[in-house]
């Protein structure tokens, strides 16, 4: 099963970095926009397009901040370390859904197997931290058993 754990991390570091690349293009983009259109604008529609493309630079560069912070979190965790309570990294099997303890990342299919990457800060994550295989927990009203840790 660690296997599955390794494509699992695999999978999502390279959706991060095809994110990460994909804004880094768009910051290009805009760069080389904004050089061009210095050559054959003036005036106040010039400061204008100026402006708007500098506010769209400064939220690519948030969502880089976000990736890169994402991409860091996936970087510390080690698939092969194999552990008896939930940690980060961990691939936890509760109610039979596959839970990530990494980073708050889209749902992906993985082998077959659907997984949700969660944060260990998210309500989720928080209340399974440091639990053991048939530990058992409620949040909104949900009763989970933690059936294995991987």
């Amino acid at each position: 099963m660690s296997a599955l754990k390794q494509n699992i991390l695999t999978y999502y570091l390279q959706q991060v970095n095809d994110k990460l690349d994909a804004f880094r293009d768009m910051i290009a983009a805009l760069t080389k926009g904004a050089a061009n259109d210095a050559k054959g604008s003036a005036g106040d529609k010039h400061e204008t397009a100026l402006s708007m493309m500098h506010i769209e630079q400064e939220k690519l560069n948030r969502k880089i901040s976000e990736f890169q912070e994402q991409k860091a979190i996936l970087e510390k965790i080690n698939p092969g370390a194999v552990t008896d309570r939930v940690a980060l990294g961990s691939l936890v099997k509760a109610n039979n859904m596959y839970l990530f303890v990494s980073a708050a990342l889209p749902k992906i299919t993985v082998d077959g197997i659907t997984v949700i990457a969660l944060s260990p800060q998210s309500p989720l994550g928080t209340k399974m931290m440091g639990m053991r295989a048939e530990d058992t927990f409620e949040i909104n009203g949900t009763k989970y058993l933690i059936q294995e840790i991987i």
